[in-house]
């Protein structure tokens, strides 16, 4: 069965609104108030208050487990705006457009027989792609050997020609 809570008339914008609704859409019910009452916004507040207000409805009309309720429809309509005028300079006047909103929540039994995807299973990493350990080399036969530096490109003895300077500078 569905519960439904509405608040008409919210003294918030719907775009502010909004953004709580997404945030508690299908969730428990538990769960969303949760969410809402850690966020200072008012219009956080007001959906808390609509959330509540649709989990009393549920407990009047005495839903057999109350707690299992989710949130399926949590809607934020655009309302009538007071339109204002902001006076500005020579005469000149913007118009201030005040926006309400619709709140409508409502609540209902979890599924039983909810689809829940199921979960791939991982693949084991293939051996060959793991990095063979660098090769070692050879140690040296004679401690003479061992305190000499091995010949690099740094240690290299041949002598590169100098690059001539060029002429357009």
């Amino acid at each position: 069965m569905d519960y439904k809570a509405k608040h008409r008339y919210a003294d918030v914008g719907p775009r502010k609104l909004r953004l709580f609704a997404d945030l508690i859409r299908g969730k428990n019910v538990d769960e969303a108030l949760q969410l809402l009452s850690f966020y200072p916004n008012r219009g956080a507040k007001l959906m808390k208050a609509v959330v509540q207000s649709a989990y009393g409805n549920a407990e009047y009309m005495e839903c057999p487990d109350p707690d299992s309720l989710i949130i399926t429809e949590c809607r934020v309509d655009g309302a009538p705006m007071y339109k204002r005028i902001q006076p500005r300079a020579r005469g000149t006047a913007f118009g201030i457009l005040r926006r309400m909103s619709h709140i409508v929540v409502t609540l209902s039994d979890p599924p039983e027989n909810a689809f829940t995807p199921p979960v791939p299973p991982t693949p084991a990493p293939p051996e060959a792609q793991t990095p063979a350990p660098a090769p070692q080399p050879p140690a040296p036969a004679s401690p003479e050997a061992a305190t000499q530096a091995p010949a690099t490109a740094a240690n290299n003895t041949e002598k590169t020609p100098p690059a001539a300077p060029s002429a357009g500078a």
